[in-house]
């Protein structure tokens, strides 16, 4: 393999989620000297542009105001139907892939071929991707579709930006800091692209993704001060107890959606219990308060990204708390 060299890329697409990681792998990039005017933010809309069904409802429009607030170029890529369409898939192609283009059109690819199959059930709490289809089919697969069905990614280098950490799981601690990218066709005459994939947060500690968090001033997404630990999905497969619970308070009509399905399906989130008994089980977090409820549920973000000068950066309540990743 090739001698990384992080400012050999024409392109930097930062897989953007709004949360602490991808946070920091983007400053990192600032930190670093990599012009702005060659990064990118990506997001992946979990429940596409539908109604918000598993995801935090202000995340979108989070990850629109960090990248406006930073002066970067954000771009969003969806599958069609999102993660409701795909878990209700029977005998079915998956949906298209959605995309935003660099002139501001929507690109659509796939879902016309491929396998007939059923999903009927949430994803499960797996390392393995085929079961775990939530990471695999809305994020990744998406991602990679995006880049490889646009032309402007052919003829240059590219490196994609992904947060994932060491601490959070012994699986995430083996992953290569660098490597090629699935979108990569550096050998191929007739598609010849140049991706590579680069995990700057893999050995930081949590302390440390605070730290330059909080030497930007940026106030996170609105769940980190309400108690949790991790943006990732509100309902994320790998919630525990407490963090159940405290989306129970949160979106109580989304909770008993959730739980008619888990009814319906005959296949709980969770092995061993269903979902009104973990619920049960849990501790709301205490932190949790009318506006935060009603900023992190609503489809606008108001405040400021980064803190005005008056402001004061406060470690949110959520900082080193439960933390609910990829086992």
């Amino acid at each position: 393999m090739e001698q990384f060299n992080l400012h050999s890329y024409d392109k930097y697409l930062v897989q953007f989620s709004g949360g602490k990681d991808s946070t920091a792998s983007f400053l990192h990039l600032l930190d670093e000297g990599v012009p702005k005017e060659k990064i990118e933010l990506w997001h992946q809309e979990i429940d596409a542009r539908d109604k918000t069904f598993f995801d935090w409802e202000v995340t979108p429009d989070y990850c629109r105001k960090f990248a406006e607030a930073f002066g970067v170029k954000i771009f969003f890529q969806w599958k069609e139907g999102g993660f409701k369409r795909e878990m209700l898939r029977k005998e079915e192609y998956t949906a298209p892939t959605h995309f935003e283009c660099i002139d501001h059109s929507i690109g659509k690819v796939g879902g016309t071929s491929g396998k007939l199959s059923t999903r009927w059930k949430f994803p499960q709490a797996s390392p393995d991707l085929k079961v775990r289809w939530c990471s695999s089919y809305l994020k990744i697969d998406v991602c990679t579709s995006a880049i490889v069905n646009q032309e402007r990614f052919r003829g240059i280098r590219t490196l994609v930006i992904s947060g994932e950490r060491g601490e959070e799981s012994a699986r995430r601690a083996k992953y290569p800091v660098f490597e090629p990218d699935r979108a990569d066709r550096r050998n191929g005459k007739q598609f010849q692209r140049h991706v590579d994939r680069y995990r700057p947060m893999r050995d930081m500690k949590e302390r440390e993704v605070w730290d330059i968090i909080e030497r930007y001033r940026v106030r996170v997404h609105p769940c980190y001060y309400m108690g949790w630990g991790r943006c990732s999905c509100k309902f994320c497969i790998f919630s525990r107890k407490n963090q159940f619970a405290s989306a129970a308070v949160v979106s109580p009509a989304q909770t008993r959606l959730i739980i008619r399905y888990e009814k319906r399906f005959g296949c709980t989130i969770k092995r061993g219990t269903d979902l009104p008994s973990l619920i049960h089980s849990g501790t709301p977090y205490k932190d949790i308060t009318p506006e935060l409820k009603a900023l992190a549920t609503g489809r606008i973000y108001t405040p400021s990204v980064i803190l005005e000068e008056h402001e004061e950066w406060v470690l949110p309540a959520g900082a080193y708390g439960e933390n609910c990743g990829a086992v």
